[in-house]
């Protein structure tokens, strides 16, 4: 088997040497809220994802991969700019979701994974969820939306500029509102506006979202269904291959899938056995056959790099709940949800596909990140980069291409939504300098979330009891995660040693910000 990897890792890099004139196309599909069990490939039995499913079949799956930060807005500030969300907007962090008003979270003069790729003269795109802001200060949301995704090295961008669950509810291409009219911009109200543009009204299982918060923009307003996300951002992403085939490209595909609400065109409703949640889920799985299919109809396929990953774990939203009653598990056997540092909120499905590169229907078990996307994509396309550049992000091209038997990676520092949760992974350790986990601690309702949500599905964790945290614990958490990766047992009174070293580790993160 030994030396299967390594013939296979020797004819990846001749591959790459021997296409160096044709340099390889590059796709990351980024799904939002897809938490570690709700694939087939992961475990799932309730829903069917075959088109995902095949990606596994005919590439590698890591069961060691984690998100940057178990919160959507940080973890694509990590995955485009390969550096820790802690360390953003000089030492300050970024956190939690960026608000709607927020200016562009990312600094113009940062160099991105899209920068990376345009040193070779790629075509580069962002399409679908942007969630990182937009303008300089408070946006005010009239046009030109500048600086944005095209300020950060993306030819193009089209998408939704916050969330599906948050306003404005609109798309934006580039720096203009799609059906935009100078006579009637869009116009932001305030958080508790009431003469907002009204939004069609959901069911309960759909889950939540804000109030619109905006009027004007009619036409703009008018051009957003909430059934229509995924065609659109699948057409526009198939469009825009399409027209750049005869380049080396790379393709950010940001769905909206599966974060609330829960909106699928009618043709996946009903179509799982676990609702709507379910129903959003296989809706996913389309949109990438149809990816994927595109790229083989027009003779691309064995030429591209295919990654696909999630930005955290699932939410125990009121979806997710009805999910969970019918028997699915979104998170798997892990502990916790999105927001929080235990496992559930940032292991994540990470699945890669290169014809004739990546070994089909492997496996791996090295520690990754989608932080480590712009050092290894430099490396995928020959491109060497400064320390500056590369920042906290690791190389993990040997991982894709073959099965090294040492960690590539040394440690991973993992950010939840409460900066004192900051968390650190070596090895088979993994070190939470506080008590819990860091995220939301709600009672049932739609955000039903922390020890009160994994008590109700039944986990388990020596500091935990009826919901709540049990008084003494210890003031840290240390867990074995080789032998414990449910994180049932906290061992931090039994490893003085090992908390002393994952400590100091940890604290050269919150001094050097």
């Amino acid at each position: 088997m030994k030396q299967y990897y390594l013939a296979s890792l020797l004819c990846g890099l001749s591959s790459l040497t021997a296409f160096a004139d044709k340099q390889p196309n590059v796709i990351v599909i980024f799904a939002d809220d897809l938490g570690y069990g709700d694939l087939g490939c992961y475990g799932a039995t309730k829903v069917k994802t075959p088109n995902i499913d095949e990606l596994a079949t005919n590439g590698k799956r890591f069961i060691d991969a984690h998100s940057a930060s178990a919160v959507c807005t940080p973890s694509r500030y990590a995955l485009i700019t390969g550096q820790y969300p802690s360390k953003a907007q000089g030492g300050k962090g970024i956190w939690g979701p960026s608000a709607i008003t927020s200016h562009l979270l990312i600094p113009q003069d940062t160099f991105t994974v899209a920068d990376a790729f345009k040193l070779k003269n790629y075509k580069t795109a962002c399409i679908g969820k942007w969630h990182l802001g937009f303008k300089n200060g408070t946006n005010d949301w009239l046009e030109p939306l500048s600086p944005g995704p095209n300020d950060l090295g993306f030819d193009y961008y089209f998408g939704m500029p916050v969330v599906n669950s948050a306003p404005p509810y609109v798309y934006v291409e580039n720096d203009k509102l799609i059906g935009s009219v100078a006579s009637d911009p869009l116009n932001y109200l305030g958080r508790n506006a009431v003469d907002s543009t009204p939004m069609p009204k959901l069911p309960h299982e759909a889950g939540q979202r804000s109030n619109n918060a905006f009027n004007g923009a009619d036409k703009a307003h008018q051009l957003f269904i909430e059934e229509e996300i995924a065609p659109t951002f699948t057409e526009k992403a198939i469009s825009w291959i399409e027209d750049n085939k005869e380049n080396p490209f790379f393709l950010y595909l940001a769905t909206t899938h599966i974060h609330h609400p829960f909106t699928p065109a009618p043709k996946f409703k009903g179509s799982s056995e676990i609702g709507l949640y379910g129903d959003f889920i296989q809706e996913l799985d389309w949109m990438v056959g149809e990816i994927v299919t595109a790229l083989e109809e027009k003779g691309l396929s064995d030429n591209t790099l295919i990654i696909f990953t999630s930005d955290n774990g699932g939410m125990f939203n009121a979806g997710g709940q009805i999910a969970f009653d019918k028997g699915h598990f979104q998170n798997g056997n892990l502990l916790g949800f999105k927001f929080g540092v235990w496992e559930g909120g940032h292991r994540v499905p990470f699945i890669a596909k290169w014809p004739g590169k990546i070994p089909p229907n492997t496996t791996s078990h090295q520690l990754v990140s989608n932080i480590d996307f712009l050092a290894t994509f430099a490396a995928v396309i020959g491109e060497k980069l400064s320390p500056e550049q590369q920042k906290d992000s690791i190389n993990i091209l040997p991982a894709l291409l073959g099965s090294p038997e040492k960690q590539i990676r040394d440690h991973l520092l993992i950010a939840p939504n409460k900066k004192q949760n900051l968390a650190i992974r070596k090895g088979k350790w993994m070190f939470i300098d506080a008590k819990g986990g860091g995220g939301w601690n709600r009672p049932r309702g739609h955000t039903f979330s922390g020890p009160p949500a994994i008590a109700h599905i039944g986990r388990e964790n020596s500091d935990l009891k009826n919901g709540k945290i049990i008084k003494n614990t210890p003031p840290a958490q240390l867990y074995n995660l080789e032998a414990d990766v449910t994180q049932k047992q906290n061992i931090y009174n039994e490893n003085p040693e090992i908390v002393k070293e994952m400590r100091q580790l940890l604290n050269t993160y919150k001094k050097k910000k």
